[in-house]
Parts: structure tokens; C-alpha cells; sequence
């Protein structure tokens, strides 16, 4: 996707842009939860030393993917338009749908938190691997149900898959449906070349709730759900905490011009202060 803009842009030959595939250590080890091996720096670490060693030129990433703290010597440089950003469920029409006690497989903390809230007689037990592997446990019976970012799947071309979750039902994770280009903060030309494929709103709401995350200093452990959406030259940031087992939570909303760097300061202030104890002991404050 990011070859074909930049081609797009520049009128480019195809062969002016090289894919050079870097697998990850969030790809090779697929047993355990990403939270307890390093989070979110097992998907970019490998990345990022072979962006700072001059070996790629830049790295895409699906931004809600990507640690809020990032080295000073690496910009995220541009973002492609937002795909859809609720999440799919598979194995039922919905979550309320699910028989009592069904077994929901999935790795992310939000999530687990969320159908919690929703369902908590429902069972949740860690899920990792790709689509297809996802999808054979469900077709198995191993589990009864899985949830999946809408976009991802979209991008696979398995549009038919799953059915979607209101995002009033089920607020997204920050970034999600989203993917970013890092370059070397140095390296002003290749910066200035993605910067012909950048999606302003997209990076404008992207950067919104990354910032909501930096000021919580949420981690791959905090189910944190958050969405920016833009009106004009309004944005709405919607951000939602929870406790680990969906048992509590705290909702709230902020308004403001999209260049207000207090936004998200004032959307972490507003949720931690009203957040009941189980939830606040999970971040910042």
C-alpha cells in the first residue's frame, strides 16, 4: 500500500521502491502474551535498528503497534488513510449473542476487558498467531469466538469475515485501523518524500490518541480504548479505562480544535479522577 502511494505520488516505477521483509520478534514467538516479553518493542525493535543502520530507508508499521516513547532519532513521518477502526467478531453475530460461559480467544487486554464488561460470564484465554490461525481455532471449537480489527482483515480481502461491534459497544484501541512510516529524523529527504503520502486527519487523530496514552502512560498491560474523530477543524477524543477483568471503568469525552496540545491531558485528567480505584491503579496518577 505504501509503495503503490509513493509510485502514485511521484510517478514512480515500481521497481523505484524496494520491500525488504523484516520479521519481528512479535512474528516468532507466538506461546505467550506480548505484554510479558516487551511489549510493543517486539514489533519495532528489529525495525528500528535496521532503520537507524541505514540498511531500509523507512518502516510501516500498523500504528497501534507502535510505543508511545520513540527515539528522537526516528519520526513517524507520514500515515496512510485511516482504515475501518472497530473491531470484528468471529464466532457469533455479536458479543450478546454468545452461548453462557462461551470461551472468547483473543491477546489484548482491552479486549478481554471489554467482553468482560459486557459478558462476565463469558471465559477469555489467550490467542495469538495470525488470521488463519485465529480462524482455525474458532472453526475447530477450541474456542467459541475471537475478535479481530476490522481492518486488518479488510486488508487480507476477508471482508466477509466476522461480523463488526459497534464502536458504542466496543471503543477501539488507540491508533487502530491505522498504518504509520518511520524515517530517520535526519533524513530530510526521505521524510519529505513520504510526507506526498501523508493523510493529515488521519495523522492529526492518530497523534491525539497516542498523546492520551503517553499522558497516562498506558502499556501493552493497560486496556485503554480511545478514538479521535474530526469535524471540520473540531475533534472529538472519546477515551475509555477499564479494570483488568472488565469489573470497572471509567468513559469521558473532550472537544476541542485540533491543534489544542491540551486535549488529551485534559481527556487523562477528566478519566483518572472520576476512574474508580481498580481502574486508576492501572495508570498514571
Amino acid at each position: 500500500m505504501v509503495r503503490e502511494a509513493l509510485c502514485a505520488a511521484h510517478g514512480w516505477d515500481r521497481a523505484a521502491v524496494e520491500i525488504v521483509t523484516i520479521r519481528t520478534t512479535g512474528d516468532r514467538r507466538q506461546d505467550v502474551a506480548l505484554a510479558e516479553i516487551g511489549g510493543k518493542a517486539l514489533w519495532t525493535k528489529e525495525l528500528d535498528r535496521a532503520l537507524l543502520a541505514g540498511e531500509i530507508d523507512f518502516a510501516v508499521h500498523s500504528m497501534k503497534d507502535v510505543e508511545t516513547g520513540r527515539p528522537d532519532t526516528i519520526t513517524i513521518a507520514a500515515m496512510l488513510p485511516r482504515a475501518d477502526v472497530r473491531d470484528r467478531i468471529i464466532g457469533a453475530d455479536s458479543v450478546a449473542a454468545l452461548r453462557d460461559g462461551a470461551v472468547v480467544g483473543t491477546s489484548s487486554p482491552r479486549r478481554v476487558a471489554q467482553v468482560k464488561r459486557l459478558r462476565p460470564d463469558l471465559v477469555t484465554i489467550l490467542l495469538r498467531g495470525n488470521v488463519d490461525t485465529r480462524l482455525a481455532k474458532v472453526t475447530a471449537g477450541e474456542v467459541d469466538a475471537t475478535l479481530l480489527a476490522a481492518a486488518g482483515l479488510e486488508r487480507l480481502g476477508r471482508i466477509e469475515v466476522g461480523s463488526c461491534i459497534p464502536i458504542d459497544v466496543m471503543l477501539p484501541a488507540p491508533a487502530q485501523g491505522a498504518v504509520g512510516i518511520e524515517a530517520r529524523t535526519a533524513d530530510e529527504r526521505v521524510r519529505t518524500l513520504l510526507g506526498a503520502i501523508d493523510h493529515a486527519p488521519t495523522h492529526a487523530c492518530v497523534l491525539l490518541e497516542r498523546g492520551l496514552l503517553a499522558v497516562l502512560q498506558a502499556d501493552c498491560h493497560s486496556p485503554v480504548a480511545a478514538l479521535a474523530t474530526l469535524d471540520g477543524t473540531a475533534v472529538t477524543l472519546r477515551g475509555e479505562l477499564f479494570a483488568e477483568d472488565g469489573s470497572a471503568h471509567v468513559a469521558g469525552t473532550v472537544r476541542g480544535a485540533i491543534d489544542d496540545p491540551t486535549l488529551a491531558a485534559r481527556l487523562a485528567e477528566d478519566l483518572l479522577d472520576r476512574a474508580p480505584p481498580p481502574v486508576r491503579a492501572l495508570f498514571a496518577g
